[in-house]
């Protein structure tokens, strides 16, 4: 009886979590010119979503852009011409972090960015290095503008996952601190 009352609880701590993206979006674009082609299928956008989504942000389906410039312009539609209030509070980049010539989603999304996070990337990277050395070769970047957080995962699904795990459970805490409603206390 005990067992069920622990997971009614943890139920609930669940429903709780799940409220933290409540009347706030989230948007994912996606990094890939075989999946923009039509060549190859989008394997990260729907886990990305689907995670935004149980996190209760309004999230539409991934866009799907070309590596390089076409990335820029994604973010800059999202993070410039959209009106600040209107800003997705959550944008993920996936793919385009990688040593090829048209992998540039570091450099675009950098040059958007009021301040960097590039502990949150290394946190990436820690948890990567669990099952591929690889990891550390994804070039992402991570930090806000305006009360928007954006952080550039890996193109592969592995990496997409390795980054939720480190992501989900500082999203909280990032999300307050971007919208300022933390209560910092009394500095020492």
């Amino acid at each position: 009886m005990s067992t069920a009352t622990n997971v009614t609880d943890s139920a609930d701590d669940d429903r709780d979590d799940v409220l933290l993206g409540t009347g706030r979006s989230a948007a994912v674009i996606i990094a890939s010119t075989s999946a923009a082609r039509g060549e190859a299928a989008d394997t990260t956008g729907p886990i990305l979503v689907d995670w935004l989504r149980a996190r209760g942000y309004e999230t539409p389906d991934a866009t799907v852009v070309r590596d390089g410039e076409p990335v820029g312009e994604a973010l800059r539609e999202l993070l410039i011409d959209t009106a600040a209030d209107a800003r997705p509070r959550v944008i993920v980049t996936s793919g385009g972090t990688g040593l090829a010539p048209d992998d540039r989603t570091p450099e675009f999304t950098a040059e958007l960015l009021e301040r960097q996070s590039p502990g949150l990337i290394y946190a990436m990277w820690r948890k990567g290095l669990e099952s591929t050395a690889s990891a550390v070769m994804s070039r992402g970047v991570a930090g806000v503008r305006g009360r928007s957080f954006v952080i550039n995962f890996p193109g592969s699904k592995g990496g997409v996952k390795d980054g939720i795990t480190v992501i989900d459970e500082l999203l909280e805490h990032i999300q307050t601190s971007v919208e300022d409603t933390t209560d910092h206390g009394p500095r020492v």
